[in-house]
């Protein structure tokens, strides 16, 4: 990816062969995350195994794919992020194995009725994770999947809600990434105010997450959701989710990208409480995607 576009990427015209400046695998997961993902193949298995690049979490890939690289901030005009990112939080818990939702029961309730669970209270190490973990853990009654994504994102009228809010998660978030090495922090000027900006430092990892999402979609598409990595299903629709997912679609050819975006509506279009219900899935994921598509 050029960072001379000013983080924005764009579509061209060029030749299908423009691709092969995107080389890179695809990042491994976090080693207490394996029991819980279903690879779309053993060469993805093989490569995430021997994958030794840097691990972010799903929040902080689809900030980083919202971020412009060199002026370090996401779109003003981005309002679907912010509950976006508290998605992704939803979903890096139940992939954790920390949360679950409640049984449909004989009634066979639907996803976005049923409440989310607490499965285990342990630690992820991570703050955001731990801190909406505590939050899902002293809450009685439990509530449903779009209850939570309101509450984290402060978007409630119940003022005794406000409490869960999770505040200044782009920024905080942002901060993991220059820990990483992956984003550096700068101060601009904006007229009447200075802010702080966080533009790209290591344009290889960003690359190669934008390699990877394309490819999921193209060379390594499989016409089948169960057989694609639940992580990598959860980061395409919910980088749609966030109105980032164009960022990584924009550099390919015209072909391409009207392939790759007819997949994504492939996914989209698809019936959530009939994937939620086969074997080996994870009803999370799917009733953050409901939630979503309401």
């Amino acid at each position: 990816m050029n960072s001379s576009n000013s983080g924005l990427v764009r579509r061209t015209n060029a030749a299908k062969s423009s691709n092969s400046e995107y080389n890179g695998s695809s990042t491994s997961t976090q080693n207490d995350h394996n029991d819980n993902f279903k690879s779309g193949s053993e060469d993805e298995n093989l490569e995430e195994a021997s994958d030794k690049e840097t691990r972010l979490t799903l929040m902080e890939e689809v900030l980083l794919l919202g971020l412009k690289d060199k002026e370090g901030y996401t779109s003003f005009w981005n309002d679907c992020i912010s509950s976006g990112l508290r998605g992704c939080i939803l979903i890096e818990l139940a992939l954790r194995g920390r949360i679950e939702l409640e049984k449909a029961g004989m009634r066979r309730r639907g996803l976005c009725s049923r409440k989310i669970i607490l499965k285990s209270d342990t630690p992820t190490g991570d703050v955001l994770l731990d801190e909406a973990l505590k939050h899902i853990k002293d809450t009685d009654p439990p509530e449903t999947i779009q209850s939570w994504i309101e509450y984290l994102s402060g978007e409630t009228w119940n003022p005794l809600k406000l409490r869960y809010q999770l505040k200044n998660v782009r920024e905080r978030l942002a901060k993991n990434l220059v820990e990483k090495g992956v984003l550096t922090t700068e101060k601009q000027n904006f007229l009447l105010f200075d802010m702080t900006t966080h533009p790209l430092n290591d344009n290889n990892v960003k690359t190669k997450l934008v390699k990877k999402i394309q490819d999921a979609v193209l060379s390594k598409w499989v016409n089948d959701p169960q057989r694609i990595e639940k992580r990598m299903l959860s980061l395409i629709f919910l980088a749609h989710a966030s109105d980032v997912l164009e960022n990584a679609f924009a550099p390919l050819n015209d072909d391409d990208y009207d392939l790759a975006m007819r997949r994504v509506r492939e996914l989209l279009d698809l019936d959530f409480e009939t994937e939620a219900a086969k074997q080996n899935t994870n009803e999370i994921v799917w009733a953050v995607f409901m939630a979503f598509t309401k």
